[in-house]
């Protein structure tokens, strides 16, 4: 296989960015930005997330069984710039940025334009990252968006030209 062609092809399925953030009963918080992110149903409203499987973050869900995912807009870069690295936590921030758990005790961030809230149903390995499906329970919408509401997500694209994932 044709490595470069292999790494070009994959970057070209578009990426809208999240911040994933969970936090365990014992109060391990984890916030990280993720991409690998898709709906699978309607009914019931289920959710699959590409999840680093070596990663805090991993670990984080897996023991908390429930995660946010926080939808980043346009002009929200620096908070997807904020979560490609471990965070700072406290009873107020993650990473700088204020939060309110949701009623699976998972973390919704303040500013992002929607988040959904998941329960973890099923959770799969076999590569360098783990696929979680999981059922989103609750959801909010910060300001109805005007037009379509995927043109609202922050993409990969609009990080830049040299920012990519995947291949």
């Amino acid at each position: 296989m044709d490595q470069d062609a292999k790494k070009t092809a994959l970057r070209m399925i578009p990426y809208g960015l999240y911040v994933l953030t969970a936090r365990t009963a014992e109060g391990d918080v984890t916030a990280a930005t993720v991409n690998w992110v898709t709906q699978a149903s309607f009914t019931p409203p289920l959710v699959v997330v590409g999840v680093k499987a070596d990663s805090h973050a991993f670990e984080v869900v897996q023991s908390a069984g429930a995660f946010t995912l926080n939808v980043l807009g346009k002009g929200q870069n620096d908070v997807a710039f904020a979560f490609f690295k471990s965070p700072e936590v406290d009873e107020q921030q993650i990473g700088g940025h204020a939060y309110r758990l949701g009623a699976t005790g998972a973390p919704i961030l303040d500013g992002p334009i929607a988040f959904l809230e998941c329960k973890v149903r099923e959770i799969s390995t076999g590569g360098d990252h783990a696929i979680v499906i999981a059922e989103v329970v609750d959801a909010g919408v910060a300001k109805q968006p005007e037009g379509r509401a995927d043109d609202a997500t922050l993409h990969m694209r609009d990080l830049g030209e040299r920012t990519f994932y995947g291949g």
